[in-house]
């Protein structure tokens, strides 16, 4: 055990120290701590804590590393569970932790630094489609917090901090009441837009895309979707890879987003005639081509063969909307319209789940179910049989 020395300061104080051993930093290299204090008995005392400690496991060395460090290691460590694009994402929703915490020293950072983070960037935060630094979307503030969360969980695993200092952050009941108050959120299309947009579109030469998104597609899924991953004769088809969008510029084709997005879909009758009819026409495109078609096998093409990526499909589809009189939704909403119309014909659970790409059902229900008053008619209706009889003294 090191010896306990006294030392001397320039002010003519006296203090003690002792170096203590305190194991090996990840990259094997030895970790000794300093200890001074004012007396020998602090010194011993503190000494005793950081051995205890070690000898349990739950020793946690000092280290100088800011939020900013540790965030930058952690979203390099996702990189082997995550595509580049979930990257991207999650380095997109912590650009304000960088900015307003990153350089607070991991071991520094406490509950009011995130609350007060919190609280202030919901009040500021806001740097795209309105004026800078005006009020930020509680439901944008709840991704921040979970992806943070998520870094500050890791950090906890690799011992170099005791605690997740953002696990019980919240943003508070006031600036959620104050959010749905004055937040407009667009819903999702309803069965009479629906079928009005169908109805406009029947002609369309991308009908049939446009029904796959209304068959509860993601929009990567289907500017991802080929000829290959459809059985014309089965009435299948397969979504085994995606086309999506980095920066609005870059195309980039990849895997599903999850093991479970990677699914096989049964074709209801009208998505089949249309991709049947889709099918034939590029056939005739193709011929009459020549030279110039590009045979690429995707099924969301020009008539020259040309894949559309996501950004121009969905301005395709905004296009008709405007010439339908309807509601501009995105398209990834369809898929809300689409999996509430199925929950609500009582298909399982477990069904709806797989459908979506999912593999928790109460998280697809929770995301994409919500319940609006015509919804109830039905309940409304039971409660008139509940009530009996015909209506005839307030009539």
């Amino acid at each position: 055990m090191a010896e306990i020395k006294k030392v001397v300061l320039q002010s003519g104080k006296t203090r003690y120290r002792t170096v203590v051993d305190a194991g090996h930093d990840e990259t094997g290299k030895r970790i000794q701590l300093t200890i001074t204090r004012d007396t020998i008995t602090e010194v011993k005392n503190e000494r005793a804590r950081v051995q205890a400690e070690r000898a349990s496991g739950t020793f946690i060395a000092p280290n100088k590393i800011t939020l900013t460090e540790w965030l930058d290691q952690w979203l390099e460590y996702k990189r082997r569970d995550v595509e580049e694009t979930t990257i991207r994402t999650y380095r997109l929703a912590l650009i304000h932790v960088y900015d307003r915490l990153g350089g607070i020293r991991l071991q520094e950072l406490t509950e009011d630094h995130v609350r007060d983070f919190v609280d202030e960037v919901i009040a500021t935060g806001r740097r795209k489609g309105g004026q800078p630094g005006t009020r930020l979307a509680v439901s944008t503030v709840e991704g921040i917090l979970t992806r943070l969360r998520e870094a500050l969980g890791r950090a906890v695993v690799r011992r170099m901090v005791g605690v997740n200092v953002a696990s019980e952050v919240r943003p508070s009941l006031a600036d959620k009441k104050t959010d749905k108050r004055e937040r407009t959120r667009a819903k999702p299309w309803s069965v009479d837009e629906v079928q009005a947009f169908l109805q406009g579109t029947l002609e369309e030469r991308l009908f049939a895309p446009l029904l796959l998104s209304l068959m509860g597609l993601r929009p990567a899924e289907v500017c991802g979707m080929k000829w290959a991953d459809i059985d014309l004769e089965a009435g299948l088809l397969s979504i085994t890879q995606t086309r999506t969008m980095m920066g609005n510029h870059t195309v980039l084709e990849k895997d599903t987003k999850t093991a479970a997005g990677e699914r096989a879909l049964p074709l209801p009758r009208w998505p089949w005639a249309a991709l049947k009819a889709l099918r034939a026409r590029q056939d005739e495109e193709k011929e009459a081509a020549g030279d110039g078609y590009t045979d690429t096998g995707y099924v969301a093409v020009n008539e020259l063969g040309i894949p559309l990526n996501t950004r121009q499909f969905r301005e395709y589809a905004y296009g008709l909307m405007e010439a339908a009189g309807l509601r501009r939704v995105r398209l990834y909403d369809a898929r809300h319209s689409t999996l509430k119309a199925i929950a609500l014909s009582g298909v399982p659970d477990v069904i709806l789940a797989a459908w979506a790409g999912h593999t928790n059902a109460a998280l697809t229900k929770r995301k994409y179910v919500s319940i609006e008053a015509e919804d109830m008619r039905a309940a409304a209706d039971a409660l008139d049989v509940f009530y009996g009889g015909e209506l005839t003294a307030l009539a």
